[in-house]
């Protein structure tokens, strides 16, 4: 993808118009279109103020290539402006306030297991009183400070993760109907209520 197109599709995914984006960046209407078509080039401070508008990188804006994984939008949260809660309640509130108008459903999340992980998951359990599936609870432990989201609003799809310090938003490349899905390095279970 060109940069013209890349700054086209992000434009979009974000449900700006081109005045819109325009408006923001102080620039003219017509400089935008010039850029979405390739017939110019932002300077570095507009691709700088670009990339920040559109939640992407300056490094995917002007990478060869799709990137499709690229589409991270990472913003700083503080827990501790959402008084008389719970951190779960916490956290789905701030979910709640990044996609109003989508449908939130909370997953489960756990790391996938190595070769490795497996064979001594399984030889702790024979060799010792310890259940099979200890690694399962080592994970929770060390997860339990995360929660992940799935957010659809049309037929776009966010993985959402929320720790104390950020929520960061991953938008999907495909659209995901299981119940039970993986992506990266984790496997993912939709939880059967959705956040309110």
């Amino acid at each position: 993808m060109t940069l013209g197109e890349k700054l086209k599709l992000s434009r979009n995914r974000m449900g700006l118009s081109q005045e819109v984006l325009a408006q923001k960046l102080r620039v003219s209407r017509s400089a935008v279109a010039k850029w979405e078509t390739d017939k110019g080039i932002p300077d570095v401070e507009n691709l700088k103020a670009l990339a920040e508008l559109l939640g992407v990188s300056v490094d995917y804006l002007l990478s060869e290539g799709d990137g499709a994984c690229k589409h991270i939008l990472k913003e700083s949260v503080d827990l501790s402006l959402y008084a008389g809660k719970g951190t779960r309640e916490k956290k789905d509130t701030v979910v709640k306030e990044k996609f109003p108008d989508a449908d939130i459903v909370p997953l489960i999340a756990r790391e996938k297991l190595t070769k490795g992980q497996r064979i001594f998951d399984n030889l702790l359990g024979i060799f010792t009183d310890a259940p099979f599936g200890t690694a399962d609870v080592f994970n929770e432990i060390k997860n339990c400070k995360d929660q992940y989201y799935l957010a659809q609003r049309g037929d776009r799809q966010f993985l959402v993760l929320i720790t104390d310090e950020f929520i960061e938003s991953r938008e999907l490349p495909q659209k995901l109907e299981k119940d039970k899905f993986e992506f990266g390095n984790m496997k993912f279970i939709k939880c059967k209520y959705g956040v309110k």
